[in-house]
């Protein structure tokens, strides 16, 4: 299978090319040439497998080029018993009627991230044997939370690697902050800078493109990749876990092989519910992807007007892992709607670097709606949904979840549609203790972060993770802040150049 660039299909790589390199030069993303299939009667020889048998048969099917070995030896180090704390690694739970949740935040680090970013590390350093041999690949990140910590984690240590992850400064929660703050791991740096998580984002990748770090990079035999989901070895594991969630609803009764399910996912920058695009594209039967956003709603307006602005007021929300205006993966969808026209998207991309926003055409917007529905919701409704979510099921779900949550309600009142539905809960509630908290009870006695914890434990009996209450006594390695501009130098002096 090749990959193209969804600025210039004519450019044709393998996937541990495609992988090995994140992003292509003129600043495409790449994305496999065809979609492969998926029958009922290889979903239904899914059912019994555990979660690495089935990643691996997904996989295989994208990563032409590893062989069953580097498949092996990838999928198994990447979900190994003891790195999850549920031995289904994303268990799919009942919550309500026909709701369902799969929990996607059991890995190390509690967030969703973890899916994709305990895989990359394996499928990057396969790829770069194959890919640049001689090369060592620096990771560059731009989080609004997880990810940087996800992909911290992953990568810690990993010979031949080098990682740098920026983050805006004020735009993740106390928690996510300490979590990459504290990094332990001698190929790990961690610089927060002044703006917000597009800020960061743009920043990097226009130093994917910079020819002055080129030049640098060749001369000191050093390649960029991201740990971002514009890397297509981001995006790929995570389909695997909408095919397992099918396969689960299957396996327990809750439909028969052949019946649709709806899909909610929670999202800023579009990588997560591209991933259930893809499942459905492949022959899942999914009836409907339903975008969830917070206040930063571009998302919602997109696919409801065909009009993308990000020329709005940018909110600071609960769901920091969601305040995003420009989402990048976006791209990789509008590619296929439109027939894989590199063109139409080279001309709409710069449409929205050069004004803010762009119109699709009706045939794309018509396609879009034909998988897509929409809704949002501020943070007074994220608390309300906590509340209500915790007080009629006794299931406590974080804040992005709980966004997740009420668009699924809206949309089943609006539409009336009973479809069983599977919502991605992506991240631990103890990630956000503060709003979780406050969602629950206006008595809130703590004023610092562990001691939030702590009262929250008191207050629901829900257990916290090992790994974030053992971060209560460490300290910060990583202090720095720096401007949107300064990006390039400080990347510069992480790597000693």
């Amino acid at each position: 299978m090749k990959y193209i660039s969804t600025r210039d299909k004519s450019i044709g790589l393998t996937s541990s090319q495609a992988i090995a390199k994140g992003i292509s030069s003129e600043g495409g993303l790449f994305v496999p040439e065809t979609i492969p299939e998926l029958s009922y009667e290889k979903i239904k020889s899914l059912i019994p497998l555990d979660y690495i048998q089935r990643a691996k048969e997904i996989l295989k099917l994208f990563l032409t080029d590893f062989s069953a070995d580097e498949l092996d030896y990838c999928v198994e180090n990447a979900y190994k018993e003891g790195k999850f704390s549920s031995e289904k690694v994303a268990p799919t739970v009942s919550v309500y009627d026909n709701v369902n949740l799969i929990e996607l935040w059991r890995g190390p680090t509690c967030a969703f991230k973890d899916m994709a970013l305990q895989l990359l590390p394996y499928l990057l350093t396969v790829s770069a044997k194959k890919a640049c041999p001689d090369e060592k690949i620096v990771i560059l990140v731009a989080t609004s939370g997880d990810t940087g910590k996800a992909a911290l984690e992953g990568f810690r240590d990993v010979p031949n690697t080098e990682i740098l992850v920026f983050y805006p400064v004020d735009g993740v929660s106390p928690m996510q902050k300490l979590q990459m703050t504290t990094q332990e791991g001698e190929n790990v740096n961690v610089c927060a800078i002044k703006g917000n998580f597009d800020d960061a984002q743009n920043g990097v990748k226009a130093i994917f493109t910079n020819k002055e770090i080129e030049e640098k990079f060749k001369a000191n035999s050093l390649a960029f990749s991201s740990a971002n989901s514009i890397n297509w070895g981001r995006l790929v594991p995570q389909i695997v876990y909408y095919v397992s969630a099918y396969c689960d609803l299957v396996e327990q009764g809750k439909i028969e092989l052949g019946d649709k399910m709806n899909v909610v996912v929670p999202t800023g920058n579009f990588g997560n519910i591209l991933a259930a695009f893809y499942a459905k594209e492949m022959g899942v039967p999914i009836k409907k992807l339903i975008c969830a956003s917070n206040a930063n709603n571009v998302l919602t307006d997109f696919i409801n007007t065909g009009v993308y602005d990000k020329n709005r007021q940018f909110y600071m929300t609960a769901s920091p892992s969601m305040d995003i205006l420009i989402s990048s993966n976006l791209e990789r969808l509008l590619f296929l709607l439109s027939d894989m026209d590199d063109r139409f998207v080279s001309d709409i991309m710069n449409q929205l670097k050069t004004t803010g926003r762009y119109e699709v055409p009706k045939k794309v917007l018509s396609a879009l709606q034909d998988s897509f529905a929409a809704g949002f919701c501020d943070d007074e409704a994220t608390k309300k949904t906590i509340k209500e979510t915790y007080e009629k099921y006794n299931y406590l779900c974080d804040t992005h979840t709980a966004v997740a949550v009420n668009v699924a309600n809206d949309y089943i009142a609006k539409t009336g549609d009973r479809t069983p539905m599977v919502i991605a809960s992506t991240a631990n509630p103890y990630k956000f203790s503060k709003s979780v908290l406050s969602a629950l009870t206006d008595d809130v006695k703590s004023t610092d972060e562990f001691s939030m914890v702590d009262e929250l434990n008191e207050l629901t009996g829900v257990p916290v993770p090992v790994q974030l209450a053992s971060l209560k006594n460490k300290t910060p390695r990583f202090n720095n802040v720096s401007s949107k501009e300064e990006m390039p130098k400080v990347v510069l002096n992480m790597l000693g150049l």
